[in-house]
């Protein structure tokens, strides 16, 4: 598969030159789901780490979270219609369907999502995706991919017979792929905004970079049709990151705009991510977190609202 359509679509398998050579690699779908009062995310992915090739699926409620493996050829995936199959679980842009019943967790998820009027970031030759230019750069260690920034959810999933309801729902979708996650990270999104039609979503990471490191910052905030978009690639400054007793303080400015971010970390549920293509650390989301975005113009409030239902992960070394 041509490298360049590989960048301009992302929500495709990108890993298909990794499989059965041992390289270290991984790759992960995220698809959250909400409504006014739960929410539930599914993680679909591969990882590869010398001769041990798996795929797997993690689930994340706003009550436990599991992790279930699935042997590498029980992954499926296609380039156009794109999905990815595993096992007897179906993820596209527009539906998933999910089947899992695994005895030794005790664990039993079924049902299906519908995905329709999807909205996303605006991208173009030098922007393909919220990593911009540094999507076309091969040596990164992890990258990312906003495949859907706000999209409704409809349908129903029955989790060990308790079920989630999904009418005028919202749905959620994004992916990594790479080498491994970073080693220090905060990572948050959300939809869930009590007076407004807006999107947001926040990653700020210790980014390795051949010889050195650096802080990455990609954030995105959409209100109706409008984009604010602070990242490292169009010259965002990070002016404050704190995380002090789980309540977490961000300030992002860029030129007239100021960007602030403050949230309470609530409970987390245990997710495994990449390191060397294992899936061996252990990583903590909550997706039942408040958060509270403040845009400014000129020090003019311009934009001030709360989002339930959010996502939340806080990695250190």
């Amino acid at each position: 598969m041509n490298k360049i359509f590989l960048i301009k679509n992302p929500e495709l398998f990108q890993g298909e030159k990794y499989i059965k050579t041992g390289k270290h690699y991984f790759e992960g779908w995220y698809f959250k789901n909400t409504n006014d009062e739960n929410g539930i995310s599914f993680i679909p992915g591969i990882n590869i780490n010398g001769q041990e090739e798996n795929a797997f699926i993690q689930v994340i409620t706003r009550d436990f979270s599991y992790f279930i493996n699935y042997n590498i050829d029980d992954f499926k995936y296609s380039f156009k219609p794109f999905y990815i199959k595993i096992g007897n679980n179906f993820f596209s842009k527009n539906s998933i369907h999910i089947d899992i019943k695994d005895d030794t967790k005790n664990l039993t998820v079924y049902g299906n999502i519908k995905y329709s009027n999807g909205k996303n970031i605006a991208t173009n030759l030098f922007c393909p995706n919220i990593m911009g230019p540094f999507s076309y750069i091969p040596f990164m260690e992890c990258n990312h991919a906003i495949l859907n920034m706000k999209t409704r959810a409809d349908g129903l999933i029955n989790i060990n017979h308790h079920k989630i309801e999904f009418n005028n729902g919202i749905g959620y979708i994004e992916k990594d792929w790479g080498d491994s996650f970073p080693k220090s990270y905060i990572w948050c999104q959300g939809n869930d905004f009590q007076n407004s039609n807006a999107s947001f979503m926040i990653s700020i990471a210790t980014i390795p970079f051949k010889i050195f490191h650096f802080k990455g910052v990609i954030c995105d905030l959409m209100i109706d049709n409008k984009e604010f978009k602070f990242t490292t690639y169009n010259h965002a400054k990070l002016i404050k990151c704190d995380v002090n007793d789980n309540v977490l303080n961000i300030i992002l400015k860029k030129g007239r705009y100021s960007l602030n971010i403050k949230s309470k970390y609530a409970v987390g549920f245990k997710l495994f991510a990449p390191v060397k293509g294992k899936m061996e650390k252990d990583i903590f989301e909550s997706i039942s977190t408040s958060i509270i975005v403040t845009l400014k113009k000129d020090n003019v409030v311009i934009f001030s609202d709360t989002s339930k239902n959010c996502g939340l992960e806080i990695v250190h070394n």
